[in-house]
């Protein structure tokens, strides 16, 4: 699969953490804030480089993401991706300032709160707009399983950055993983590069980062 030629300057980032048996929750879709502070601070840190911040609806609601940067001027773009497009305005999103919200709904949403920048149709449309419209030249993905998976059915990931967090062991067939339900495979395999490898022994945490590797054969 090739990446759109419309798409080629925009560079899309994930970051995940991942339980020792490489589940993103536990089955019952426990909320974040299981790993170290130090885990937190990179996030914050993957978010100071990039111009957009996309996560999918279920994954705002029940970690109550705020998508902003402590200390920032220039804040990134909040965007939410929703197959309903319902959003009731009393998300924590909406209660702190940041930068402005997009949300890609495949369909045309109804009643969105004020200020909510609408996008529908298909997900490469949404992020060519966000590329060449407003200015988008890294987007970071933050979650869920299911968003990032629609990425990578695409082949659209340039970079995949990783907390494994070897204290926490969520088990459960139905325990998510960065790519969605194990059981259910991607239509084709994708390589990846190491490129940053960081052990914290007392907290019994690894960082790890890895870039998209396109092969010949691909």
């Amino acid at each position: 699969m090739i990446k759109p030629e419309s798409l080629k300057h925009l560079t899309i980032s994930a970051n995940f953490a991942i339980s020792v048996d490489g589940k993103i929750s536990s089955s019952l879709h426990r909320p974040s804030g299981w790993t170290s502070k130090e885990d937190h601070h990179r996030l914050l840190d993957l978010r100071r480089v990039a111009d957009a911040i996309l996560v999918g609806r279920r994954t705002l609601i029940a970690d109550h993401m705020s998508l902003t940067v402590p200390g920032l001027t220039k804040q990134p773009l909040r965007c939410i991706a929703s197959a309903s497009g319902h959003l009731s305005g009393e998300e924590n999103i909406f209660r702190t300032a940041g930068g402005a919200i997009h949300l890609w709904c495949p369909k045309l949403p109804e009643n969105l709160p004020l200020g909510v920048v609408s996008h529908h149709g298909s997900l490469v449309d949404f992020l060519r707009e966000l590329h060449q419209v407003h200015g988008v030249h890294h987007l970071h993905c933050e979650g869920g399983g299911e968003m990032l998976r629609m990425l990578l059915e695409k082949d659209l990931l340039d970079e995949l950055h990783l907390t494994w967090a070897a204290h926490t062991l969520f088990c459960g067939a139905n325990a998510p993983t960065i790519s969605g339900i194990p059981r259910v495979p991607l239509p084709i395999s994708q390589h990846f590069a190491l490129t940053h490898f960081e052990t914290h022994t007392t907290i019994g945490e690894v960082f790890l980062s890895y870039r998209r590797v396109v092969n010949s054969d691909q």
